[in-house]
C-alpha cells in the first residue's frame, strides 16, 4: 500500500506569517482533493479476505473502491467486495472478497472518516 504524501503545517512555528502560508496551502491542497487518504490495495490471491492496516482507520471509515485493474473491475461488478461492521477494528479492517488466484485485483481506496 502506498499514501500520497502532501505535507501537513507543523501545530505551530515561531514565525507566525511562514505558519500562515503553510496552513493556506494544506488547506488550498485539501480543497482540490489532495488529502492524504488514498491508498493503493491488492487483494490477497487464492484468499477470501485482505486486511488492510492503517492508523487511519476507524470502526466507522468509509472505504471507497476504484478498480485499477480488469479484474479488479469484475470483481466490483461481481458484487463480491465488502467489508462487513464485525471486520472493523480501530487501525485495520478486513476486506472480503472472492477467493481466486489472480494477482492483479488492484484498487485505489480513498479513506474516510
Amino acid at each position: 500500500m502506498t499514501v500520497s504524501e502532501f505535507p501537513a503545517p507543523p501545530i505551530d512555528l515561531p514565525d507566525g506569517d511562514m505558519h500562515r502560508r503553510q496552513i493556506a496551502i494544506s488547506v488550498n491542497q485539501m480543497l482540490t482533493g489532495k488529502s492524504n487518504n488514498v491508498i493503493d490495495l491488492t487483494l490477497t490471491a487464492s484468499a477470501a479476505s485482505t486486511t488492510i492496516t492503517d492508523a487511519r482507520i476507524g470502526i466507522n471509515t468509509a472505504l471507497l473502491f476504484m478498480p485499477t485493474t480488469a479484474n479488479a473491475s469484475a470483481e466490483i461488478g461481481a458484487g463480491t467486495i465488502y467489508v462487513s461492521q464485525s471486520n472493523r477494528v480501530n487501525g485495520s479492517v478486513a476486506v472480503t472478497h472472492a477467493n481466486n488466484s489472480q494477482t492483479d485485483r488492484t484498487f485505489k481506496v480513498i479513506l474516510v472518516g
